[in-house]
Protein backbone atom coordinates (compact mmCIF):
# COMPACT_ATOMS: atom_id res chain seq x y z
CA UNK A 1 0.00 0.00 0.00
CA UNK A 2 1.37 3.25 -1.17
CA UNK A 3 0.62 6.91 -1.01
CA UNK A 4 -3.12 7.43 0.07
CA UNK A 5 -3.95 11.35 -0.65
CA UNK A 6 -6.13 13.46 1.60
CA UNK A 7 -8.36 16.12 0.27
CA UNK A 8 -9.94 18.36 2.68
CA UNK A 9 -13.38 19.41 0.58
CA UNK A 10 -15.63 21.97 3.61
CA UNK A 11 -18.58 19.49 3.47
CA UNK A 12 -19.25 15.37 5.05
CA UNK A 13 -18.82 13.21 2.45
CA UNK A 14 -21.36 10.66 1.93
CA UNK A 15 -20.90 9.07 -1.08
CA UNK A 16 -17.88 8.46 -3.21
CA UNK A 17 -17.96 6.66 -6.98
CA UNK A 18 -15.93 6.26 -9.67
CA UNK A 19 -16.55 6.63 -12.88
CA UNK A 20 -16.78 3.23 -15.09
CA UNK A 21 -13.99 2.92 -17.82
CA UNK A 22 -14.99 1.76 -20.86
CA UNK A 23 -15.50 -1.54 -21.70
CA UNK A 24 -11.95 -3.01 -22.79
CA UNK A 25 -10.24 0.49 -22.40
CA UNK A 26 -6.85 0.33 -20.88
CA UNK A 27 -7.39 3.31 -18.84
CA UNK A 28 -7.00 3.73 -15.62
CA UNK A 29 -9.50 5.32 -13.27
CA UNK A 30 -9.34 9.13 -13.23
CA UNK A 31 -12.52 10.59 -12.30
CA UNK A 32 -14.80 10.48 -9.26
CA UNK A 33 -18.43 11.29 -8.46
CA UNK A 34 -18.90 12.39 -4.30
CA UNK A 35 -22.25 13.60 -2.75
CA UNK A 36 -22.63 15.25 0.45
CA UNK A 37 -25.31 15.18 3.23
CA UNK A 38 -26.15 17.43 7.02
CA UNK A 39 -24.71 20.27 5.29
CA UNK A 40 -26.31 24.26 4.57
CA UNK A 41 -26.45 22.94 1.16
CA UNK A 42 -25.76 19.68 -0.44
CA UNK A 43 -23.81 18.89 -3.40
CA UNK A 44 -22.69 16.22 -6.12
CA UNK A 45 -19.51 16.96 -7.71
CA UNK A 46 -17.29 15.28 -9.98
CA UNK A 47 -12.99 15.11 -9.71
CA UNK A 48 -10.40 14.20 -11.56
CA UNK A 49 -7.48 12.66 -10.21
CA UNK A 50 -4.94 13.90 -13.10
CA UNK A 51 -1.26 13.13 -12.03
CA UNK A 52 -1.89 12.76 -8.55
CA UNK A 53 0.99 10.52 -7.29
CA UNK A 54 3.32 11.06 -10.46
CA UNK A 55 6.19 12.24 -9.61
CA UNK A 56 6.89 16.01 -11.27
CA UNK A 57 9.74 17.72 -12.98
CA UNK A 58 11.45 18.34 -9.22
CA UNK A 59 11.43 14.67 -8.62
CA UNK A 60 8.17 15.32 -5.72
CA UNK A 61 5.15 13.87 -6.25
CA UNK A 62 1.94 15.57 -7.28
CA UNK A 63 -0.54 15.70 -4.68
CA UNK A 64 -3.57 16.94 -5.45
CA UNK A 65 -6.98 16.35 -7.49
CA UNK A 66 -9.04 19.17 -9.27
CA UNK A 67 -12.38 19.38 -8.80
CA UNK A 68 -14.17 19.54 -12.35
CA UNK A 69 -17.60 20.58 -11.97
CA UNK A 70 -20.62 20.78 -9.08
CA UNK A 71 -24.47 21.05 -8.80
CA UNK A 72 -26.66 21.34 -5.76
CA UNK A 73 -28.64 18.61 -4.38
CA UNK A 74 -32.02 19.15 -2.47
CA UNK A 75 -31.01 16.75 0.75
CA UNK A 76 -29.23 15.10 1.58
CA UNK A 77 -27.22 12.76 -1.20
CA UNK A 78 -28.24 8.97 0.27
CA UNK A 79 -26.76 7.23 -2.70
CA UNK A 80 -24.96 7.53 -5.55
CA UNK A 81 -24.36 5.53 -8.81
CA UNK A 82 -22.95 5.84 -12.45
CA UNK A 83 -25.75 4.94 -15.30
CA UNK A 84 -22.86 5.19 -17.68
CA UNK A 85 -20.13 7.70 -18.78
CA UNK A 86 -22.24 10.44 -19.00
CA UNK A 87 -25.07 10.30 -15.96
CA UNK A 88 -25.02 9.69 -12.58
CA UNK A 89 -27.99 9.16 -10.61
CA UNK A 90 -28.33 10.35 -7.15
CA UNK A 91 -30.83 9.01 -4.05
CA UNK A 92 -31.71 11.78 -1.83
CA UNK A 93 -32.98 11.86 1.44
CA UNK A 94 -36.27 14.05 0.31
CA UNK A 95 -37.10 10.59 -1.80
CA UNK A 96 -36.44 12.15 -4.77
CA UNK A 97 -33.85 10.77 -7.50
CA UNK A 98 -32.37 12.76 -9.91
CA UNK A 99 -30.11 11.32 -13.18
CA UNK A 100 -27.59 14.19 -13.66
CA UNK A 101 -25.54 14.76 -17.13
CA UNK A 102 -21.79 15.75 -17.10
CA UNK A 103 -21.38 17.84 -19.93
CA UNK A 104 -17.41 16.70 -20.95
CA UNK A 105 -16.71 19.84 -23.19
CA UNK A 106 -17.65 22.57 -21.10
CA UNK A 107 -17.46 21.05 -17.61
CA UNK A 108 -20.74 21.09 -15.82
CA UNK A 109 -23.61 19.04 -14.52
CA UNK A 110 -27.18 19.22 -15.51
CA UNK A 111 -30.11 17.72 -14.40
CA UNK A 112 -31.31 15.12 -16.87
CA UNK A 113 -34.31 13.63 -15.39
CA UNK A 114 -35.97 13.61 -12.07
CA UNK A 115 -38.79 11.23 -9.73
CA UNK A 116 -39.46 13.69 -7.28
CA UNK A 117 -42.08 11.71 -5.26
CA UNK A 118 -40.71 8.03 -6.14
CA UNK A 119 -40.52 7.35 -2.15
CA UNK A 120 -42.87 8.44 0.57
CA UNK A 121 -44.70 7.55 3.79
CA UNK A 122 -48.47 6.86 3.46
CA UNK A 123 -51.45 5.61 5.63
CA UNK A 124 -52.22 6.29 9.29
CA UNK A 125 -50.45 9.35 11.10
CA UNK A 126 -48.25 10.39 8.42
CA UNK A 127 -49.52 13.63 6.24
CA UNK A 128 -51.03 12.89 2.35
CA UNK A 129 -47.49 12.08 0.94
CA UNK A 130 -45.01 13.00 3.67
CA UNK A 131 -41.17 12.10 1.73
CA UNK A 132 -39.24 9.05 2.58
CA UNK A 133 -35.70 8.76 1.89
CA UNK A 134 -34.45 7.16 -0.96
CA UNK A 135 -31.49 4.78 0.75
CA UNK A 136 -30.38 2.84 -2.24
CA UNK A 137 -29.79 2.93 -6.29
CA UNK A 138 -28.49 0.35 -8.02
CA UNK A 139 -28.12 0.56 -12.03
CA UNK A 140 -28.18 -1.63 -14.75
CA UNK A 141 -29.06 0.25 -18.37
CA UNK A 142 -31.54 0.78 -19.36
CA UNK A 143 -32.62 0.01 -15.91
CA UNK A 144 -32.61 1.69 -12.49
CA UNK A 145 -34.19 -0.17 -8.91
CA UNK A 146 -34.04 2.17 -5.85
CA UNK A 147 -35.40 1.39 -2.12
CA UNK A 148 -36.20 3.30 -0.01
CA UNK A 149 -37.54 4.07 4.25
CA UNK A 150 -41.07 3.17 2.93
CA UNK A 151 -40.07 -0.47 2.34
CA UNK A 152 -40.93 0.33 -1.26
CA UNK A 153 -39.15 -0.59 -4.21
CA UNK A 154 -39.21 1.17 -7.60
CA UNK A 155 -38.09 -0.34 -11.30
CA UNK A 156 -37.44 2.93 -13.37
CA UNK A 157 -36.33 3.45 -17.05
CA UNK A 158 -33.97 6.13 -17.76
CA UNK A 159 -36.30 7.96 -20.69
CA UNK A 160 -39.55 6.82 -18.67
CA UNK A 161 -41.19 9.58 -16.82
CA UNK A 162 -43.06 6.87 -14.75
CA UNK A 163 -41.91 4.02 -12.98
CA UNK A 164 -42.09 0.65 -15.06
CA UNK A 165 -42.41 -1.13 -12.04
CA UNK A 166 -43.05 -0.38 -8.24
CA UNK A 167 -43.74 -2.75 -5.14
CA UNK A 168 -45.39 -0.92 -3.01
CA UNK A 169 -44.82 -2.43 0.61
CA UNK A 170 -41.83 -5.09 -0.27
CA UNK A 171 -40.98 -4.45 3.24
CA UNK A 172 -42.76 -3.69 6.94
CA UNK A 173 -39.17 -2.26 7.40
CA UNK A 174 -36.83 0.36 6.41
CA UNK A 175 -34.94 -0.96 3.05
CA UNK A 176 -31.28 0.10 3.20
CA UNK A 177 -29.43 -0.89 0.03
CA UNK A 178 -30.14 -3.02 -2.93
CA UNK A 179 -27.81 -4.76 -5.63
CA UNK A 180 -28.56 -7.05 -8.81
CA UNK A 181 -28.28 -10.42 -8.47
CA UNK A 182 -28.70 -11.67 -12.38
CA UNK A 183 -30.36 -8.66 -14.22
CA UNK A 184 -34.06 -9.55 -13.67
CA UNK A 185 -33.37 -10.56 -9.86
CA UNK A 186 -32.60 -7.87 -7.40
CA UNK A 187 -31.23 -8.59 -3.85
CA UNK A 188 -32.41 -6.32 -0.47
CA UNK A 189 -31.32 -5.90 3.04
CA UNK A 190 -33.32 -3.96 5.32
CA UNK A 191 -33.64 -2.74 9.44
CA UNK A 192 -33.96 -6.30 10.72
CA UNK A 193 -31.22 -8.28 9.38
CA UNK A 194 -32.83 -9.95 6.14
CA UNK A 195 -31.62 -10.15 2.90
CA UNK A 196 -34.95 -10.32 0.34
CA UNK A 197 -34.29 -12.13 -3.26
CA UNK A 198 -36.57 -10.08 -5.94
CA UNK A 199 -37.51 -11.41 -9.01
CA UNK A 200 -39.29 -8.56 -11.20
CA UNK A 201 -40.29 -11.51 -14.16
CA UNK A 202 -42.59 -12.78 -10.97
CA UNK A 203 -45.84 -10.14 -10.93
CA UNK A 204 -46.41 -10.89 -7.45
CA UNK A 205 -45.29 -8.43 -4.57
CA UNK A 206 -43.65 -11.43 -2.77
CA UNK A 207 -39.57 -11.95 -2.33
CA UNK A 208 -39.05 -15.42 -4.08
CA UNK A 209 -36.52 -15.82 -1.00
CA UNK A 210 -35.98 -14.84 2.14
CA UNK A 211 -32.43 -14.75 4.19
CA UNK A 212 -31.36 -13.80 7.54
CA UNK A 213 -29.21 -13.35 10.56
CA UNK A 214 -30.82 -15.52 13.18
CA UNK A 215 -32.17 -14.59 16.13
CA UNK A 216 -30.60 -10.65 17.13
CA UNK A 217 -32.67 -9.08 13.69
CA UNK A 218 -29.19 -6.56 13.71
CA UNK A 219 -30.05 -4.05 10.87
CA UNK A 220 -28.01 -4.38 7.61
CA UNK A 221 -26.71 -0.86 6.13
CA UNK A 222 -25.02 -2.55 2.76
CA UNK A 223 -24.69 -5.20 0.11
CA UNK A 224 -22.45 -6.22 -2.66
CA UNK A 225 -22.42 -9.17 -4.89
CA UNK A 226 -19.25 -10.94 -6.11
CA UNK A 227 -18.58 -9.80 -9.68
CA UNK A 228 -18.11 -13.46 -10.99
CA UNK A 229 -19.86 -15.68 -8.79
CA UNK A 230 -23.17 -14.37 -8.12
CA UNK A 231 -24.59 -16.43 -5.75
CA UNK A 232 -21.91 -14.84 -3.39
CA UNK A 233 -23.03 -12.01 -1.38
CA UNK A 234 -21.49 -9.63 1.49
CA UNK A 235 -23.40 -7.96 3.68
CA UNK A 236 -22.49 -5.52 6.70
CA UNK A 237 -24.46 -3.67 9.30
CA UNK A 238 -25.14 -2.37 12.98
CA UNK A 239 -23.06 -4.36 14.71
CA UNK A 240 -19.88 -3.59 12.30
CA UNK A 241 -19.81 -7.85 11.25
CA UNK A 242 -18.87 -9.09 7.86
CA UNK A 243 -21.29 -11.41 6.67
CA UNK A 244 -20.62 -13.83 3.88
CA UNK A 245 -23.90 -15.37 1.94
CA UNK A 246 -24.32 -18.22 -0.68
CA UNK A 247 -28.09 -17.53 -1.96
CA UNK A 248 -27.81 -21.36 -3.51
CA UNK A 249 -27.66 -22.63 0.11
CA UNK A 250 -29.72 -22.07 2.89
CA UNK A 251 -31.10 -18.81 4.89
CA UNK A 252 -27.51 -17.99 7.00
CA UNK A 253 -24.80 -16.84 6.00
CA UNK A 254 -21.76 -18.98 5.53
CA UNK A 255 -19.26 -16.80 7.29
CA UNK A 256 -19.30 -14.34 10.25
CA UNK A 257 -16.72 -12.03 10.66
CA UNK A 258 -15.81 -9.66 13.27
CA UNK A 259 -14.80 -6.97 11.54
CA UNK A 260 -15.39 -3.00 12.87
CA UNK A 261 -16.10 -1.58 16.02
CA UNK A 262 -19.09 0.63 14.94
CA UNK A 263 -21.63 0.26 12.00
CA UNK A 264 -20.55 -0.67 8.62
CA UNK A 265 -21.30 1.24 6.05
CA UNK A 266 -20.30 -0.14 2.76
CA UNK A 267 -18.77 -2.94 1.80
CA UNK A 268 -17.17 -3.76 -1.89
CA UNK A 269 -15.91 -6.60 -3.97
CA UNK A 270 -12.54 -5.50 -5.69
CA UNK A 271 -14.86 -5.89 -9.25
CA UNK A 272 -11.74 -7.54 -11.34
CA UNK A 273 -9.76 -9.26 -8.90
CA UNK A 274 -12.57 -10.29 -6.00
CA UNK A 275 -10.39 -12.31 -3.77
CA UNK A 276 -10.20 -8.73 -2.23
CA UNK A 277 -12.76 -7.25 -0.65
CA UNK A 278 -13.14 -3.53 1.01
CA UNK A 279 -15.45 -2.09 3.82
CA UNK A 280 -15.44 1.03 5.61
CA UNK A 281 -17.33 1.92 8.97
CA UNK A 282 -18.62 4.70 11.64
CA UNK A 283 -15.55 4.03 13.76
CA UNK A 284 -13.61 5.97 11.28
CA UNK A 285 -11.70 2.86 9.46
CA UNK A 286 -11.19 1.34 6.05
CA UNK A 287 -10.24 -2.08 5.71
CA UNK A 288 -8.68 -4.48 2.90
CA UNK A 289 -9.62 -8.12 2.97
CA UNK A 290 -7.70 -10.52 1.35
CA UNK A 291 -8.76 -13.81 1.10
CA UNK A 292 -6.54 -14.75 -1.90
CA UNK A 293 -5.59 -18.52 -1.17
CA UNK A 294 -1.99 -17.73 -2.14
CA UNK A 295 -0.96 -16.79 1.54
CA UNK A 296 1.06 -19.02 3.21
CA UNK A 297 0.63 -18.52 7.04
CA UNK A 298 -3.14 -19.90 8.33
CA UNK A 299 -4.74 -17.30 10.36
CA UNK A 300 -6.69 -14.10 10.38
CA UNK A 301 -4.19 -11.19 10.75
CA UNK A 302 -4.94 -7.62 11.41
CA UNK A 303 -2.14 -5.26 10.09
CA UNK A 304 -2.52 -1.67 11.61
CA UNK A 305 1.23 -0.11 11.39
CA UNK A 306 3.34 -3.39 12.11
CA UNK A 307 0.70 -4.71 14.93
CA UNK A 308 -1.05 -8.43 14.05
CA UNK A 309 -4.11 -9.07 16.04
CA UNK A 310 -6.30 -12.41 15.06
CA UNK A 311 -9.93 -11.91 14.75
CA UNK A 312 -12.76 -14.38 15.65
CA UNK A 313 -14.72 -15.76 12.37
CA UNK A 314 -16.44 -18.83 12.44
CA UNK A 315 -17.96 -20.61 9.33
CA UNK A 316 -21.15 -22.13 9.90
CA UNK A 317 -21.78 -24.48 7.00
CA UNK A 318 -19.33 -27.03 6.56
CA UNK A 319 -18.69 -26.89 2.47
CA UNK A 320 -16.33 -30.03 2.42
CA UNK A 321 -19.81 -31.72 -0.31
CA UNK A 322 -18.83 -28.78 -2.60
CA UNK A 323 -16.11 -29.33 -5.41
CA UNK A 324 -13.08 -27.28 -3.89
CA UNK A 325 -12.02 -25.38 -7.45
CA UNK A 326 -15.52 -24.23 -7.54
CA UNK A 327 -15.71 -22.66 -4.18
CA UNK A 328 -15.18 -18.82 -4.32
CA UNK A 329 -12.41 -17.99 -1.64
CA UNK A 330 -14.98 -16.42 0.53
CA UNK A 331 -16.93 -19.06 0.99
CA UNK A 332 -14.19 -21.74 2.04
CA UNK A 333 -13.21 -19.49 4.79
CA UNK A 334 -12.96 -22.24 7.42
CA UNK A 335 -10.44 -20.08 10.01
CA UNK A 336 -8.62 -23.04 11.12
CA UNK A 337 -7.24 -23.98 7.83
CA UNK A 338 -7.57 -20.55 5.74
CA UNK A 339 -6.02 -17.09 6.47
CA UNK A 340 -7.56 -13.49 5.80
CA UNK A 341 -5.37 -11.07 5.72
CA UNK A 342 -6.49 -7.50 7.25
CA UNK A 343 -4.71 -4.10 6.32
CA UNK A 344 -6.13 -0.83 7.76
CA UNK A 345 -5.71 1.48 4.85
CA UNK A 346 -5.82 5.17 6.56
CA UNK A 347 -2.93 6.66 8.70
CA UNK A 348 -4.60 6.81 11.27
CA UNK A 349 -8.71 7.34 12.67
CA UNK A 350 -11.43 9.82 11.69
CA UNK A 351 -14.50 10.39 11.93
CA UNK A 352 -17.18 8.16 10.20
CA UNK A 353 -16.06 6.50 6.84
CA UNK A 354 -19.07 6.69 4.90
CA UNK A 355 -18.21 5.33 1.25
CA UNK A 356 -15.93 3.85 -0.41
CA UNK A 357 -15.42 2.43 -4.46
CA UNK A 358 -12.31 0.57 -6.17
CA UNK A 359 -11.15 0.52 -9.61
CA UNK A 360 -8.36 -1.14 -10.45
CA UNK A 361 -5.75 -0.11 -8.45
CA UNK A 362 -6.95 2.88 -7.36
CA UNK A 363 -9.59 3.54 -4.43
CA UNK A 364 -11.30 6.38 -3.21
CA UNK A 365 -13.19 7.75 0.18
CA UNK A 366 -15.11 10.17 1.91
CA UNK A 367 -15.34 10.40 5.37
CA UNK A 368 -17.69 13.29 7.92
CA UNK A 369 -14.44 14.97 8.54
CA UNK A 370 -14.92 16.57 5.38
CA UNK A 371 -11.81 15.07 3.50
CA UNK A 372 -11.85 12.46 0.69
CA UNK A 373 -9.10 10.04 0.45
CA UNK A 374 -7.55 8.55 -3.08
CA UNK A 375 -4.91 5.72 -3.37
CA UNK A 376 -3.72 4.96 -6.98
CA UNK A 377 -1.65 2.28 -5.69
CA UNK A 378 -3.90 -0.71 -4.23
CA UNK A 379 -1.83 -3.83 -4.99
CA UNK A 380 1.82 -2.54 -5.03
Amino acid sequence: MEEIYAKFVSQKISKTRWRPVPPGSLQTAETFATGSWDNEENYVSLWSIGDLGNLDSDGGFEGDYQLLCDIKHHGDVMDLQFFDQERIVAASSTGCVTVFLHHQNNQTLSVSQQWTTAHYHTGPGSPSCSSAPCTGVVCSSPEIVTVGEDGRINLFRVDHKEAVRTIDNADSSTLHAVTFLRTPEILTVNSIGQLKIWDFRQQGNEPSQILSLTGDRMPLHCVDRHPNQQHVVATGGQDGMLSIWDVRQGTMPVSLLKAHEAEMWEVHFHPSNPDHLFTCSEDGSLWHWDASTDVPEKSLLFHQGGRNSTFLSHSISNQANVHQSLISSWLSTDPAKDRIEITSLLPSRTLSVNSLDVLGPCLVCGTDAEAIYVTRQLFS
